[in-house]
C-alpha cells in the first residue's frame, strides 16, 4: 500500500510538471508575441517620427524659397530642395515625397512624404514578426503645411520704431546706425519722411502690460508713442539675452515696425505704421552722457568709429535683412518688399 502510495504521488507530480511545462509554453507563446509587436511598433514609430520630419523640413524650405522669390526653381511642385531635404530626415537617407502643393495665392505649401526603404513600395514599411498573422508591410504618410508672408499683426521683440527712409534701400546693406533723436549719423531721415523730428518721442512705442515690446497691428496703422529718454526698466533683460546670444556666436534678429509719417510729440505722437523690418542686431546704447560717454556695448568687429554712439547717443547698431524667419506668434500678409517676410509651420 505504501509503495501504491508513492507511486500515486509521483504520478501527481509529474502531471503537475507537465500541466506548468505546457502553460509555460502558452505564456512564452504570448509573451513573444508582445514583444514581436513591440519590435514592430517601434519601428513604425521611428519610421514616422523621421517621415514627419522630412516632410517639415521639405515644406519649411520651399516656403522659404516662395517667400523670396515665387519664380525659384525650388518653389515648384517639383521642387529638388524638397526632395533633398526629406532624405536628409531619413536615418537610411531615403524618404518619398509623394507630394508638394502650392497655393500661391494664399501663399501656403503643403508636403506629403511616406517612407522610403530601397527596393520597396513607396510608402511602406517592411514588417518582421506581423508577418505571422498576415501583415507584411504598414504604409507610413506624414503631411506638413507651411505658410509665409509678411507680417501685418504681433509683439515686436522690442519697443522702438523706425522711419521707413531708414529702412528703404539699406535691406540687405551694409552696418548702420540708427540713433533714436537728433540726425547724427542719419541727416536725411528721421522721425518723418521728411526728416521732421518727434519732440520728446525717441522712436519708443507704447507697451503690453508687463513685457519688453508693444502689440502692433498694421491694419489699424496707427501705434502710439511712449516718451522717455532711456531703455525701459523691462527691457534690461532682452538686452541681456541679446548680449548673451551675440557672445556666443549666433544672430540677434528682431522684428521692428516701421512707420511712414507721424502725427502730434512724446507721448501724443501717432505713427502710421506701414510694416515690420526685420533688423540684425550688432550693438546698441540707451544710455549714458556727454560726462561719461560708453563705448558701444557688444559691437561687432566690422564696426566702423564712424557708427561710434557716444555723449547723448542712444540707439541701436546693426543691419536690415530680408528675413525669413522660422517665427509664430503673427498674423501674415502678402510679402512686402519693404518688409520682413516671416514662414512657420501651420500644421
Amino acid at each position: 500500500m505504501q509503495r501504491l502510495r508513492l507511486r500515486g504521488l509521483a504520478f501527481r507530480e509529474n502531471g503537475e510538471r507537465g500541466a506548468v511545462a505546457v502553460l509555460v509554453a502558452l505564456l512564452l507563446v504570448v509573451l513573444l508575441g508582445f514583444a514581436a509587436l513591440a519590435v514592430d511598433v517601434g519601428r513604425l514609430y521611428s519610421e514616422k517620427a523621421q517621415v514627419q520630419n522630412g516632410a517639415d523640413a521639405a515644406a519649411l524650405g520651399v516656403a522659404q524659397k516662395c517667400a523670396l522669390d515665387t519664380s525659384d526653381l525650388n518653389c515648384s511642385t517639383t521642387s529638388p530642395l524638397a526632395i533633398s531635404l526629406a532624405n536628409k530626415n531619413a536615418v537610411d537617407g531615403l524618404n518619398n515625397i509623394t507630394s508638394v502643393s502650392l497655393d500661391l495665392v494664399n501663399r501656403k505649401v503643403t508636403v506629403t512624404a511616406g517612407a522610403q526603404q530601397a527596393g520597396g513600395a513607396p510608402n511602406a514599411v517592411s514588417l518582421f514578426f506581423a508577418r505571422v498573422v498576415g501583415f507584411n508591410t504598414a504604409d507610413v504618410v506624414a503631411t506638413s503645411s507651411v505658410r509665409w508672408g509678411s507680417p501685418i499683426a504681433g509683439r515686436t521683440a522690442f519697443p522702438l520704431a523706425y522711419s521707413i527712409c531708414q529702412v528703404r534701400g539699406y535691406i540687405g546693406g551694409a552696418l548702420q546706425l540708427l540713433q533714436d533723436h537728433g540726425t547724427g549719423a542719419n541727416p536725411s531721415c528721421n522721425y518723418g519722411p521728411a526728416g521732421a523730428t518727434v519732440a520728446g518721442g525717441y522712436g519708443w512705442i507704447t507697451q503690453d502690460a508687463g513685457v519688453c515690446g508693444g502689440t502692433i497691428n498694421l491694419v489699424v496703422s496707427e501705434g502710439g508713442s511712449a516718451p522717455g529718454n532711456s531703455l525701459p526698466n523691462n527691457c534690461a533683460a532682452t538686452l541681456q539675452k541679446w548680449s548673451d546670444t551675440i557672445t556666443a556666436g549666433r544672430d540677434v534678429i528682431v522684428l521692428l515696425p516701421v512707420f511712414d509719417s507721424v502725427i502730434g510729440t512724446g507721448s501724443g505722437a501717432i505713427y502710421h505704421l506701414v510694416s515690420f523690418a526685420a533688423f540684425k542686431v550688432a550693438g546698441w546704447k540707451f544710455s549714458g552722457n556727454n560726462s561719461t560717454p560708453e563705448a558701444f556695448r557688444n559691437s561687432s568687429p566690422d564696426v566702423s568709429s564712424a557708427l561710434s554712439c557716444t555723449g547723448n547717443c542712444r540707439g541701436i547698431i546693426g543691419s536690415f535683412v530680408k528675413y525669413v524667419s522660422l517665427a509664430d506668434g503673427y498674423s501674415l500678409g502678402p510679402a512686402d518688399p519693404n518688409g520682413a517676410t516671416v514662414v512657420y509651420l501651420a500644421g
